[in-house]
């Protein structure tokens, strides 16, 4: 009878031990992919942001900036589907609403397949994109 006892208690301190590694696993996943998003978030600024003006009398600046749009939204798209582990929950929900916000933005500027570059000019675009990546900090503070 003892036996057992001791056997069920090694079995469920083992279960806890793998949930936990299975949990912090999850973390850090979460956190390296919410990483490279944010990556590509600041890449997709840092490239685009001259390609805006050049768009509007340079066609081969335009297709650049279409591809590019049509990448961001992959990305975030991406991102939303993301499972986030239960410490991440409230920051990914937060994430996903800004991130429609984003999406909101891009489907203002390609329209039927082409960017409006007036509509992008005058868009709330690359301020949003900076608002989500302050939310980088959270993620770290989290601990991953």
């Amino acid at each position: 009878m003892m036996k057992k006892i001791m056997i069920l208690i090694i079995f469920t301190i083992a279960l806890s031990g793998c949930s936990f590694i299975e949990e912090t696993n999850n973390s850090l996943n979460y956190a390296t992919e919410a990483t490279d998003y944010f990556n590509d978030l600041s890449n997709f600024a840092e490239e685009t942001s001259g390609l805006v003006n050049q768009a509007a009398s340079d066609p081969a600046a335009k297709e650049e900036l279409e591809t590019q749009l049509i990448a961001l939204e992959e990305s975030i798209t991406d991102f939303n589907a993301l499972d986030a582990p239960g410490i991440a929950e409230g920051l990914h929900q937060n994430l996903t609403e800004k991130n429609q916000q984003l999406l909101d933005i891009t489907d203002g500027i390609i329209q039927n397949g082409e960017v409006a570059i007036d509509q992008l000019q005058n868009s709330d675009l690359y301020q949003t994109i900076e608002n989500i990546t302050e939310l980088k900090s959270q993620i770290e503070e989290l601990g991953f």
